[in-house]
């Protein structure tokens, strides 16, 4: 075929080709496009003859591409991606409800500020469920979850929350130019982030076996160091309020940056793509 006259495959040909090289067989492609084993390996066929090349070689019981596949394979792969995408993002109709999990200090310091931007850049209602540590699975295909962790979840749309940035925080009205902040009660909280020990030993401060009062949630301990309890190890994204408006202030101290931070997770069954892009790009601001 010269290139003058070349015509485009039609694409349910196509369609077909990706499904057999991705799944290893005509029988397994049948089964995920709902067709039968003949009408895959005849549209197979209609697409080497207009092509003018052998894609697969066919043995009895399997097949493997052929050199020329194996080359137009990504091509494929790639085109048929993008066309799914951009069809997705600019006709497909996003969810009216979405579920978003996450933990009751993600919520109340993070979300909430930000939830009626949410909402208009998702133009959905919101269903929001608290995560309870360690208590749901990491992979639910109808929950936008939001993660706390190195990002290595096999979903679909991953997207670090902040770059998460450990540091002394504490009232005002607890600190005075007299007391030297490390004599104070420490506020500590149940969950994954690094704790005081690590911290006190990374920049040779006291070490205390015992805070003077344990949270099971960061929020809580947040809310104790601005009643002026003692001084937390907090996370500065999340402190962002209380430190421009006066109730904590961070004391002096090198911060602590983790390697983990949250992470928001969805499947394409618990977002589409735009309301995806839209909801990123509220929720990381």
């Amino acid at each position: 075929m010269t290139e003058g006259n070349f015509q485009l495959p039609q694409l349910e040909w196509v369609r077909a080709f990706e499904a057999a090289a991705r799944c290893g067989s005509f029988t397994a492609a049948a089964e995920e496009t709902g067709l039968t084993q003949p009408a895959i390996s005849q549209r197979i066929s209609n697409l080497e003859h207009q092509l003018g090349a052998k894609l697969f070689i066919r043995n009895a019981r399997t097949i493997s591409l052929t050199v020329e596949g194996e080359a137009w394979l990504p091509i494929v792969t790639s085109a048929l991606s993008e066309l799914r995408d951009g069809s997705e993002a600019l006709f497909a109709r996003g969810r009216e409800t979405l579920v978003l999990s996450a933990s009751q200090s993600i919520i109340d310091l993070w979300l909430l500020p930000r939830l009626r931007c949410l909402q208009d850049a998702a133009q959905a209602r919101f269903s929001i469920q608290s995560l309870i540590l360690g208590g749901q699975s990491a992979m639910m295909d109808d929950v936008i979850q939001i993660r706390y962790g190195n990002g290595e979840w096999p979903h679909h749309y991953r997207l670090p929350l902040f770059r998460e940035i450990l540091a002394p925080v504490a009232s005002p009205t607890i600190i005075s130019n007299e007391v030297d902040w490390t004599t104070l009660p420490r506020i500590a909280y149940t969950g994954p982030r690094s704790s005081w020990t690590e911290y006190a030993s990374r920049l040779g401060l006291p070490v205390r076996s015992t805070p003077s009062v344990r949270f099971d949630t960061f929020v809580n301990a947040y809310n104790a160091a601005i009643a002026g309890h003692g001084v937390l190890l907090g996370s500065l994204p999340l402190c962002k309020k209380g430190l421009e408006d006066g109730t904590l202030i961070r004391l002096p101290g090198e911060p602590l940056e983790t390697p983990n931070t949250y992470w928001v997770l969805a499947t394409k069954e618990a977002i589409g793509r735009g309301q995806w892009e839209n909801l990123a790009r509220v929720l990381t601001n």
